[in-house]
């Protein structure tokens, strides 16, 4: 087995207990996804059906149908 070096055992000391967030909100090089915002945990029953679709569509983007729900329902909501 090969030990690693002195050099790289003190970059992950110093990596682990820094927290990089403030540095990368400070360095505006990152975009925030989820807003600060509390969100509220919801349930809800839906057809097997309206779920597939879901999924399906969800898989195409490249997302979880459940945050393909949630652009849905935000994208939607002032309609109702």
């Amino acid at each position: 087995m090969k030990r690693q070096s002195k050099k790289s055992d003190i970059q992950v000391s110093e990596f682990k207990k820094r927290d990089l967030g403030n540095d990368i909100e400070a360095s505006q090089s990152a975009v925030v996804i989820r807003s600060k915002a509390r969100q509220l945990p919801t349930s809800i029953l839906l057809d097997p059906a309206i779920v597939k679709k879901l999924k399906k569509k969800a898989h195409s983007r490249g997302i979880g149908y459940q945050t393909m729900l949630k652009i849905i329902v935000h994208e939607h909501v002032d309609e109702y």
